[in-house]
């Protein structure tokens, strides 16, 4: 059995950590240099720093902060947010990202997708979708989920597998924030045939989400969550003894 992964998230605008739900009233948490490092000694397994404006405000991702998380850590970190080129790639993996999220950049330009892989290899490349039911359909948006593309998800996320994404982040717009559980029917329909690791994002309230979304789609290789490691609702430790006495895998903290 593979071991699963948790990883915090940390929603950076403006230089700070936020969280709102659904994608909308975001309010501020707390600094992503000391939350960055908070994760790295608690027990992630990986930690995600999204700049969440950039693509929507047309900007290249700031870098000045990044530095300083990545400088903090001791964990693998991917970043993502305005990543539109190669150049982007380059920018953010000196500033010591592990991994690099393209989103709005790659529904662009889906050949970013081959460009990067065949540069970096697949295992930096992750495809991250923000995905939303629209009229009984999956469909992906981009820009911060502020712009319905009209791709259907499951051939997005299986295109950009083709074309060399080494993971997949399935971010759930309907479920983000709301604490009632993971999208499972929204990660089977869309993410259930592909062959790589897919995190599932958006819906964790408590400890028993996890479980259950393990429980349930053991092709799901990790959980990503954001309030409630940042709000202190849910230890990482904690969460990983549950998942241990409940058979299922994960890293010692």
């Amino acid at each position: 059995m593979i071991t699963k992964r948790i990883i915090p998230c940390l929603d950076v605008k403006d230089g700070r950590v936020v969280k709102g739900r659904n994608f909308k009233g975001l309010s501020d948490v707390s600094s992503p240099v000391e939350l960055g490092k908070f994760y790295s000694e608690c027990g992630a397994d990986e930690l995600v720093f999204y700049d969440i404006t950039a693509s929507v405000e047309g900007r290249r991702l700031f870098t000045g902060i990044l530095r300083e998380v990545a400088s903090t850590i001791f964990i693998p970190l991917t970043v993502g947010g305005g990543i539109n080129t190669l150049d982007d790639f380059d920018r953010v993996l000196k500033c010591g990202a592990d991994k690099v999220s393209v989103n709005s950049g790659a529904i662009k330009d889906p050949n970013l997708i081959y460009e990067a892989a065949k540069r970096y290899g697949s295992q930096c490349v992750v495809l991250s979708a923000d995905v939303k039911r629209v009229d009984g359909s999956y469909r992906v948006f981009a820009k911060g989920g502020r712009e319905n593309t009209g791709l259907e998800a499951a051939d997005w996320i299986r295109r950009g597998v083709e074309l060399g994404a080494g993971e997949i982040v399935l971010n759930s717009i309907d479920t983000d924030g709301v604490k009632e559980g993971f999208d499972l029917q929204m990660l089977e329909d869309v993410c259930g045939k592909v062959n790589v690791p897919v995190i599932a994002s958006g819906g964790a309230g408590c400890i028993e989400d996890f479980i259950t979304l393990f429980k349930t789609l053991q092709f799901v290789d990790a959980g990503l969550a954001a309030s409630i490691f940042h709000y202190g609702e849910v230890s990482i430790k904690d969460l990983k003894d549950r998942l241990k006495e409940n058979g299922i895998l994960a890293r010692t903290v």
